[in-house]
């Protein structure tokens, strides 16, 4: 696990300063603080921070081909490289180290961009190739790793795995994007096709980027995508068997490594079957963690410490509390670009804890987009079949009245809170996912912009690039459209964004073996009935899992990682939520609507609405937009 950085000169092959691809570096040390390396040829550079994982001793970065004509800089792990390297040995390569990135080079050389299909791990590189004068960008097929560029006034292309590292090129103008800010309120981040910062870009996930000297930037290709168009023919016993061989497999590579190794436990589903067959595969006792909170309702430590005793574990547990958001500044520091999911913080500390005894840790990332696990995918699913069992013209000429007239009692049991089912119902099924899946919906959006900032934002809507990819995807039905959106927009822009920041902030390696690509084009295979079945998600990997797991961890209700903030803003943080009103940042944006936050405050903390996931998002973009932009 590393940090890359690097420039490219388009137009002409201009010398590359080594010192200004040192200072790229600078700010992205905790990604690699093992050692460093910087390369320059006539018109490119190569930086490289490293994370010692595996050939401890050997594959330091940049690393070039035997003849110099190849040259890689590359963060994550490939899990078949031994694979990979025997079958290029067949094809007649020789290799001086034991490491993966030598591999690479060779795939490179043997297949070209089509080296790509054929590695099965988490990666963002850079490869210079001398012969044919270009550069390679490539980034992972579920967006794992990180890559951002950007076009700078000198024709160069300048990239770093961190936004942080492009920041300290002195051409890379500091401007705001304001379309950038109502994704984020929409979304609570900001998605992989927009950036806070106006011109920068980022690699979408499963694309590479191919820059020749003498020609124009050109557009990221696709080399990969979940494809829900097929369908297994297997029944769910058989299913079931299979997918237990894929998520073997995926935890076994994924616990090669030349240093000490661990698990994320939170005692849901996911973690809980990673440790299971962490411990199938181990000979010696996995080490896990877990985080609480102070909070009994969200706490799921004493979950996590049946699965440790039922699998011997080292077993450490650490809570967070209210005193915890004094880290407000340091985790706002890690993503750059604004980020509001507030189960940050306990990502950070459960990898701080991790980090004290192990340098890579195993997560059950992925596994709800994967195979439905989300509540909000189960209802989806659910108001699907009553869509269509409703006339449209009902549908938008009575369900949507009546949601506006029911009113909003986000205090009442659910069942009591019918207004968002009605909502939902009355608008089309991409409308509606994309309205389940977002923070703060457009009429509130509305109402906290200005009239200026409405102006400019013109018929940019966060929410519609959901509706693009679902009406995009390769499916069969809205199931597989809502989860082809979830893959492609939220996986990569808010879990794998939190998981890789909050993960390398303190020098861990994380990894996912529930996003191995073949697990997902599995679950892809599947028939909606195999991944929701009832009101519950993720069937067939719950089926899977029966005879590792007790029935109390498969089948309770789900809690996920949640912080209890808006608890917090109405308690020992009310100051702090008041203080939004006055904000001088954001009031010197000029987008805002400063009466309407300070009328949000007072609703929450009065009880009458639950806005603590807006507050905290405005405490979110507070802080970035002063760092980034000294506003």
């Amino acid at each position: 696990m590393c940090g890359i950085a690097g420039l490219y000169h388009l137009e002409t092959a201009k010398p590359v300063d080594p010192a200004r691809l040192r200072a790229m570096l600078e700010p992205m040390e905790h990604r690699g603080p093992d050692g460093s390396g910087v390369w320059t040829a006539p018109g490119v550079g190569l930086a490289h921070l490293r994370l010692s994982i595996i050939d401890i001793a050997g594959s330091p970065q940049p690393m070039a081909s035997d003849d110099e004509n190849v040259t890689l800089t590359y963060n994550g792990e490939i899990y078949n490289f031994r694979e990979l390297r025997a079958e290029l040995e067949d094809h007649g390569h020789r290799f001086r180290t034991s490491g993966d990135t030598e591999v690479i080079i060779a795939a490179w050389r043997q297949w070209g961009a089509d080296c790509l299909s054929r590695l099965n791990g988490m990666f963002a590189f850079a490869l210079h190739d001398r012969a044919r004068g270009s550069l390679f960008l490539a980034r992972d097929r579920l967006g794992v790793k990180p890559l951002h560029y950007a076009r700078l006034s000198d024709g160069s292309i300048a990239f770093a795995s961190e936004l942080k590292g492009l920041l300290r090129h002195p051409l890379l103008r500091q401007e705001a994007n304001l379309s950038a800010v109502e994704d984020f309120l929409a979304l609570g981040y900001v998605p992989d096709d927009n950036c806070i910062v106006a011109g920068v870009r980022k690699l979408p996930a499963g694309h590479f980027l191919l820059l020749e000297r003498g020609k124009e930037l050109p557009a990221p290709s696709s080399w990969w995508a979940p494809d829900f168009s097929r369908r297994i023919r297997a029944s769910e016993d058989e299913a079931a068997e299979q997918l237990l061989y894929l998520m073997r497999a995926a935890v076994r590579d994924r616990m090669v490594a030349d240093v000490p190794l661990g698990a994320f436990l939170s005692g849901g589903v996911d973690s809980s079957a990673v440790v299971a067959l962490m411990a199938e595969a181990s000979a010696k006792a996995v080490k896990t963690c877990t985080i609480g909170f102070d909070e009994a309702a969200l706490d799921e430590t004493a979950y996590a410490r049946q699965i440790a005793a039922r699998f011997a574990t080292e077993h450490r547990t650490r809570e967070v509390a209210a005193a915890d958001f004094a880290l407000v500044d340091r985790i706002a520091d890690m993503f750059d670009e604004p980020f509001a999911d507030a189960s940050a913080l306990p990502t950070y500390r459960v990898c701080e804890l991790a980090r004290e005894e192990v340098t890579v840790a195993l997560s059950g990332d992925g596994a709800d987009e994967a195979f439905a696990g989300y509540r909000r995918l189960v209802f989806q699913h659910q108001e699907e079949r009553l869509r269509g069992m409703i006339p449209a013209f009902l549908r938008r000429g009575v369900l949507g009245p009546l949601a506006r007239a029911w009113p909003q009692m986000d205090w009442a049991p659910r069942p009591l809170r019918a207004r968002a089912t009605l909502a939902s119902l009355s608008k089309s099924g991409a409308e509606g996912y994309a309205e389940a899946v977002g923070v703060t919906g457009l009429a509130q959006r509305a109402r906290l912009f200005n009239d200026a900032a409405r102006r400019a934002l013109g018929d940019h809507v966060g929410e519609a690039r959901y509706w693009r990819a679902m009406a995009e995807a390769p499916a069969r039905e809205p199931l597989d459209r809502a989860q082809y959106a979830d893959l492609k927009i939220w996986l990569p822009g808010d879990i794998l964004t939190k998981t890789d920041r909050m993960s390398m902030a303190v020098s861990l390696e994380a990894r996912e073996p529930l996003l191995d690509y073949r697990l997902v084009e599995f679950a892809a295979s599947l028939p909606a009935a195999m991944r929701v079945k009832g009101a519950t998600g993720k069937a067939v990997l719950k089926r899977a899992m029966e005879p590792y797991l007790p029935r109390d961890i498969l089948y309770r209700p789900k809690m996920g990682f949640v912080t209890p903030v808006s608890h917090w803003f109405r308690g020992v943080l009310a100051g702090e939520a008041r203080a939004l009103a006055t904000s001088s940042t954001l009031a010197r944006s000029g987008w805002f609507d400063m009466a309407e936050i300070e009328r949000v405050v007072a609703a929450h903390q009065s009880g009458r609405r639950d806005h603590g996931r807006l507050i905290w998002q405005y405490f979110m973009l507070e802080k970035s937009l002063a760092k980034l932009f000294g506003i």
